[in-house]
């Protein structure tokens, strides 16, 4: 049986409670996307948490990537002379811009 916890009855408990709450929630949000929680200091850097992050970000955009370049592979000829496949390919180049420069972000 589970018990319930009072309710809080000043300002001041019912705030704690809310960040309480608050911090709870983002934790498991981050044990979630399994991302390192944030350091108990706040003037710690959080680099592994960022890293990984970082690392997630560039992961995605590579995959982003392999699937614009498939659908642009797979397009007609027609649609590869037009002004869409130009723009599309130039976004893509882009995005590889990004990508190369992702080992830079860890």
């Amino acid at each position: 049986m589970s018990t319930i916890p009072p309710v809080p009855r000043t300002n001041a408990q019912r705030q704690a409670a809310y960040r309480r709450r608050l911090r709870q929630e983002q934790a498991a949000t981050l044990a979630e996307k399994g991302i390192p929680a944030l350091p108990a200091v706040r003037n710690v850097a959080g680099w592994p948490r960022w890293n990984k992050a970082m690392r997630q970000i560039a992961d995605l955009l590579e995959q982003t990537r392999s699937e614009m370049q498939s659908y642009y592979d797979e397009r007609s000829e027609r649609w590869l002379d037009s002004e869409a496949a130009e723009t599309f390919q130039e976004r893509i180049d882009e995005l590889q811009e990004f990508i190369d420069h992702a080992p830079d972000w860890t």
